[in-house]
């Protein structure tokens, strides 16, 4: 019998994150049986996945019931259903995590969306998060905005672990990998310990296709003499973009600055490959899969991405393969008068956008039924 590809996967140094939570999930042992079956390392959640979760699934009812009875606020019983999840998810992942002396078995909660651009708040609800979590195997998330980036450096200082989320440009993720080592460094000079501060890059990939793709179309379409450049770099921006940051990755982290860092325990922030599930039916459903695989990353997959690639991934180290090629894919963009950096931008407000309106909409679902069970009351 041929081996599962997702745990081959791993004998080249990738791990595999779910990027999906639920209780029934949790409760009826199919999470249990993705790590033990398909080695699934990890799992993300963000305000969209909990709002598929809690607003349609019936596990909640009950809990919601409970807390509204107390008089809990909306905001309230979001974080405390959230917190039970994910503390939930963190104690199956926990062998993993102390088997693997902390380098697997993570969790990832995310702090308000709204916050984005607040870092008082940011830093304030990431202490609470983690203090309610009360686990080693958690991520907080925070967004890469420019003020995330502030909140990042301080909350590493903290050794408070930080998934960075919403990443999208090569010059934020420099930002990013560079206020992560300042964070440690901060740790260093006051002579705390770096062993076990944990951090990871989530670099958001398919959107990048999904946003550069018309741009090449249309030019492909006007039948400009540009038009055979615009062809070779449809669907290939963003695995271009992800080998790019890879190279950062190994700069910074296999550099003589962070090797110092090292020496005293420190551990490289990891890049994640985030939004892999493929967005664009003409593209192969682990295209974001099966080009990306390299050491010391992670990919967090749908459990669509997941199953498909259980069905028919052939895994291969190309991560680092064709590097430039993928540099002149950027040349070829600004010879195109494609700014990728301005779409990264937008793209990051995009994402921020994303975030906030399924994390409203939940909190009025949740409103009403709370509102419906205090009338009873």
């Amino acid at each position: 019998m041929n081996e599962n590809p997702l745990l081959t996967i791993q004998k080249f140094g990738q791990s595999i994150w779910l990027d999906f939570i639920d209780r029934k999930m949790i409760m009826s042992g199919k999470l249990k049986k993705l790590i033990d079956e398909d080695g699934i390392r990890g799992v993300t959640s963000n305000p969209k996945i909990f709002k598929d979760a809690i607003a349609e699934g019936k596990e909640y009812e009950d809990d919601i019931r409970a807390l509204a009875e107390k008089h809990k606020s909306t905001a309230e019983i979001y974080q405390a259903l959230t917190v039970d999840d994910i503390r939930r998810t963190a104690d199956l992942f926990r062998p993993l995590y102390d088997a693997s002396d902390g380098r697997h078995g993570f969790v990832s909660l995310e702090v308000n969306p709204h916050l984005a651009r607040d870092i008082d708040g940011t830093l304030e609800e990431a202490r609470q998060l983690w203090a309610a979590l009360e686990r080693p195997n958690v991520f907080i998330k925070v967004p890469a905005t420019l003020e995330g980036l502030i909140c990042i450096r301080q909350l590493i200082s903290e050794a408070i672990n930080i998934n960075v989320t919403l990443l999208f440009g090569l010059a934020r993720y420099r930002q990013v990998a560079e206020a992560f080592t300042a964070g440690m460094e901060a740790r260093r000079r006051k002579g705390q310990p770096l062993e076990h501060v944990s951090s990871v890059a989530s670099f958001f990939l398919s959107r990048i296709d999904v946003l550069v793709d018309p741009l090449l179309k249309k030019i492909i379409e006007n039948g400009s003499e540009k038009a055979d450049q615009a062809r070779r770099l449809q669907g290939q921006v963003a695995i271009a973009s992800a080998k790019e940051a890879y190279q950062i990755y190994k700069e910074i982290f296999k550099g003589p600055h962070f090797r110092t860092l090292a020496h005293q325990g420190a551990r490289p922030q990891r890049v994640l490959w985030a939004s892999t599930g493929t967005k664009n039916p003409d593209y192969s459903d682990v295209k974001y899969v099966e080009a990306l695989i390299g050491p010391e990353t992670i990919n967090t997959l749908p459990q669509k991405t997941i199953d498909a690639y259980r069905d028919h991934g052939y895994p291969a180290p190309l991560l680092g393969t064709e590097l430039g090629q993928a540099g002149q894919m950027f040349c070829i963009l600004r010879d195109l008068d494609i700014h990728i950096d301005k779409l990264t931008r937008q793209l990051e407000d995009e994402g921020i956008r994303k975030f906030n309106e399924p994390y409203d909409s939940l909190l009025t679902a949740l409103e009403k039924k709370r509102s419906q069970i205090v009338a009873k009351i």
